[in-house]
């Protein structure tokens, strides 16, 4: 205890000098260490690292470019008629419609039905006289421009006989009571019949039409038929199995009509 008494002041000397010397010892790698941290901090700075690009994703702007490489063009017209309002028609039931050329004209024209036309020759009797056998055919032409042009006539022929129809080419069977005879016609058609089947083949069609504006219906036109739309008349100048075409008579301008057989199935 007197020891440390007479001798602390040279102990504490001694551990000050020892702990001087410890830090003096550690002041080397201390400095390395904050240099080396100063280098990182400078080199993370100026040469910061990169990653490298992925690929970019140009579909945007490729659309983009598509799009103004096509020019816009502002329609103002039909069906929009911005400077040019359409007009508007009450029809026959009071409900308006458009004046456009699909809602009244020939394009708002439907056909119905469409009938079919036959010439018809039957054979009807034999006759057999002195100066020979003659034979009694009936000639029907449904498609006939005229009414009375549509009625059964009679006409008599013999093998070889020719009028403004047919030629009679042969008889099969008895002369008296053939069970055939063989025609050709003016288009040179064979055309067989016998008493029991006659020879049917179309000539034409007849045409059902209706006018929803104007709540018109025109039923059995032929070809040459006339009907008025809106006041203005119009000329049937063909129908076939599956049209008509209709014909302004102050310009002669054409329209074709299609039958649609669901459509008017559907509206029955």
């Amino acid at each position: 205890m007197d020891f440390l008494k007479k001798n602390y002041e040279k102990l504490l000397l001694g551990a000050v000098l020892l702990g001087l010397a410890g830090v003096a010892a550690f002041l080397p790698f201390k400095i390395g260490t904050e240099k080396q941290k100063l280098q990182d901090l400078t080199s993370g700075i100026l040469n910061p690292p990169v990653e490298a690009l992925t690929n970019l994703d140009v579909s945007a702007t490729e659309r983009d470019l598509k799009r103004a490489a096509s020019p816009v063009v502002a329609n103002f017209g039909a069906p929009h008629k911005l400077f040019t309002p359409m007009p508007w028609q009450k029809a026959a039931d009071g409900h308006l419609i458009p004046m456009d050329d699909t809602h009244i004209g020939p394009q708002a024209v439907a056909v119905t039905e469409l009938t079919p036309l036959h010439l018809i020759i039957t054979l009807d009797s034999v006759s057999v006289l002195d100066s020979g056998t003659k034979y009694v055919i009936g000639l029907q032409r449904e498609a006939a421009p005229l009414q009375k042009d549509r009625s059964k006539k009679q006409t008599y022929s013999a093998v070889g006989a020719k009028n403004d129809t047919f030629t009679l080419r042969e008889v099969q069977g008895p002369v008296e009571n053939p069970t055939n005879i063989v025609l050709e016609l003016k288009d040179g058609t064979a055309a067989s019949l016998s008493k029991e089947t006659p020879f049917k083949k179309v000539e034409g069609y007849a045409a059902s039409l209706k006018y929803e504006p104007e709540k018109k219906s025109w039923r059995d036109q032929r070809s040459g038929a006339s009907i008025s739309l809106n006041g203005e008349d119009y000329n049937i100048v063909a129908i076939s199995a599956t049209e008509v075409v209709l014909s302004a008579k102050k310009n002669q301008k054409k329209w074709t009509i299609t039958y649609n057989a669901n459509a008017t199935h559907e509206q029955r």
